[in-house]
């Protein structure tokens, strides 16, 4: 930041319910006419966010207007914390504040990671002359089909986003006294602790304690049908993709990201939708602001090109041609850009991280128009292949015991944190940066699927996840050549259970062959998703099990880009847990979040001629 630019701090703008939300305004030194503007919203902080990242100053000194607000019910601003739901008409009543001033007069664009990118996409689709375009960076489409809810199930790293958020907030309305404060930053419980005692309800946690987080995470768990609350403006950008496409758009995301599904969906429902123009570009970063310039992913190294070299003149670029005007220095880019994993030595490095490698690719558009969809079939025997299966091929069954879940190890999993449990007195933990005021429950990203003393679980066991009884594994013959899949994974299964309800899980695996730096091998999981098998109408209202019938399911994975090389092998593995990734169905037929009892399931795929359980991969053929 120069000396010179000016900064009017702590704005308090008015919404139209009369609630005030604390607002900076950081004016360039000189420009020609009125300047065109930047909007970022965070539940953050905005102070340690300029300090942090420096983003504001540093567009301010690149010749624009950026304006900086805290989210409602957040540190400087007034109101309550309420789950994503006000960010569509605050965003928009900013926008208008803006409009309104002597220095409104002039084009906008925003931008911002993970909650700062629902705030974009929710103001887009309120509506605004000025704001012409938005870079929501890890941002979801859809709430309820996955990022919050996923297929009936529920992500619980927004529970645990409560309990974190909430010792961090220091809003003054929270009233926090030191009894609070200590009861939020060293509780009794931290949110793993409860996660071993679940279900939770209202009145029995510290959440009961700051007004603002006592209701809404309660809401989450308990609209589990797709109710009107998953409709909204704020919870659903994508399924009011008309409006959002009358601004242009640049998404973000990255293969194990929370949000590597509801990115790319945002791009195909603003594509066609019309309007405007929209870019995606995915990589093979972790959850993030600045995680896109680093190359590695949890336990993979994934080489030096994944990084992005500057962050900020990235943004620069795109803002300059969107609201200056200023064309690329290089030729006009591609709608889509892909980070496409692999390829790498395989060795594990002095970093303790298995080269995996990877390239960038630019591609016309979003499914690949070249994917040859492919079917493998899941065999009795465990193989993977085209295969058909035979005549009366015997089933897989397995016990799914609701207190022995299989622990989560990785993948597109973000804000699964909790407070330290060594973290310093009241005063000290509010100087500390954002960073070292949480520590991760479940580390994101690529990681071999092995159960380690560090991994949390519920029973105290370690070992590879292949060797659990309740995960049944599929896997190809070595590859003779090396194969790219891009895109969804489907896995579409003729499933049973002897219970009232129950889960199916899927994750795709790619297994590298024993070597001398592996001699066990590695199990590097790619992409995973769940079904709550009362949701398997696909119409987000339950429907009841009948136990012992056989259902058709289809499980839709999150979309990845990975080269496996010639020698490994394509894995599925099939299992009805993923915790804490997501709450553990207790088989009883009620609501997780509400059903304290369990049962333990016998859950079965079938295998034959008649029912042929199968997945579908998205296959992009060699070069030439």
């Amino acid at each position: 930041m120069t000396a010179r630019t000016k900064i009017l701090h702590d704005v308090m703008v008015t919404m139209r319910d009369g609630v005030r939300l604390a607002t900076d305004v950081y004016f360039p030194e000189a420009a020609r006419g009125p300047p065109p503007i930047l909007f970022y919203r965070t539940p953050y902080s905005k102070d340690e966010m300029a300090r942090t990242w420096g983003f504001a100053p540093w567009f301010a000194a690149h010749g624009y207007i950026v304006v900086q607000q805290d989210c409602r019910g957040c540190y400087k601003s007034e109101g309550l914390t309420d789950f994503l739901e006000p960010e569509a008409l605050d965003g928009l009543d900013t926008l208008r504040w803006i409009e309104a001033q002597p220095w409104g007069d002039a084009d906008v664009g925003s931008w911002g990671t993970s909650w700062s990118g629902w705030t974009q996409t929710a103001m887009a689709v309120a509506g605004s002359s000025r704001l012409k375009t938005i870079v929501p960076m890890m941002s979801g489409s859809d709430a309820w089909s996955s990022s919050v809810r996923h297929a009936g199930a529920l992500e619980l790293r927004w529970i645990a986003w409560a309990f974190w958020h909430s010792a961090e907030n220091t809003q003054a309305a929270l009233a926090k006294t030191p009894d609070i404060e200590a009861a939020l930053v060293h509780p009794e419980k931290r949110f793993q602790d409860w996660l071993r005692n679940w279900p939770i309800a209202p009145g029995e946690t510290q959440l009961d304690l700051t007004p603002g987080y006592r209701k809404w995470p309660f809401e989450l768990m308990r609209n589990e049908d797709r109710s009107p609350l998953w409709e909204s403006p704020s919870y659903a950008p994508g399924r009011h993709a008309q409006a959002l496409a009358r601004v242009s758009a640049l998404y973000i995301s990255s293969w194990y990201d929370s949000y590597a599904r509801g990115t790319p969906e945002l791009y195909q429902a603003h594509r066609d939708a019309g309007g405007k123009p929209a870019r995606l570009m995915m990589g093979g970063w972790l959850h993030g602001t600045q995680t896109v310039e680093q190359s590695t992913s949890g336990g993979v190294d994934l080489g030096p090109t994944a990084a992005m070299a500057d962050y900020k003149t990235f943004l620069l670029r795109w803002f300059d041609g969107e609201l200056k005007g200023i064309p690329p220095t290089s030729q006009a880019e591609a709608p889509v850009r892909i980070f496409v994993m692999g390829g790498g030595s395989g060795a594990i490095g002095s970093g303790g991280l298995l080269d995996h490698g990877g390239v960038w690719r630019d591609e016309l558009d979003w499914p690949l128009a070249r994917t040859e969809y492919r079917v493998l079939h899941l065999h009795t025997n465990g193989f993977l292949s085209p295969a058909p299966p035979a005549e009366g091929a015997a089933p897989r069954e397995f016990l799914y015991d609701p207190a022995d879940p299989v622990p989560t190890i990785g993948g597109s999993v973000s804000s699964l944190s909790d407070v330290p449990a060594d973290a310093p007195d009241i005063s000290a933990y509010h100087d500390l940066p954002h960073a070292q005021r949480i520590v991760s429950i479940v580390k994101a990203g690529g990681f071999d699927q092995r159960i380690r003393e560090d991994t949390f679980r519920l029973r105290d066991r370690t070992g590879p996840l292949a060797d659990r009884a309740d995960v049944l594994v599929f896997e190809t013959e070595p590859l003779a050549d090396p194969v790219e899949l891009t895109g969804s994974v489907i896995a579409r299964l003729w499933v049973s259970t002897d219970a009232a309800d129950t889960d199916f899980t899927a994750k795709l695996i790619d297994v590298y062959p024993p070597s001398e730096t592996t001699p066990d091998g590695f199990a590097l999981n790619l992409t995973d998703s769940i079904l709550r098998l009362r949701y398997r109408g696909g119409t987000g209202h339950s429907s009841p099990v009948t136990p012992g019938e056989v259902y058709p399911i289809e499980i839709e994975l999150y979309p990845t880009s990975n080269l496996f090389a010639r020698g490994h092998r394509i894995r599925l593995d099939i299992s009805s847990s993923n915790f804490p990734r997501f709450d553990r169905n207790p088989n009883t037929g009620g609501s997780p979040s509400l059903d304290g009892d369990t049962m333990i399931a016998r859950n079965t795929v079938w295998l034959d001629a008649d029912r042929p359980s199968h997945i579908v991969v998205p296959i992009i053929p060699a070069a030439g």
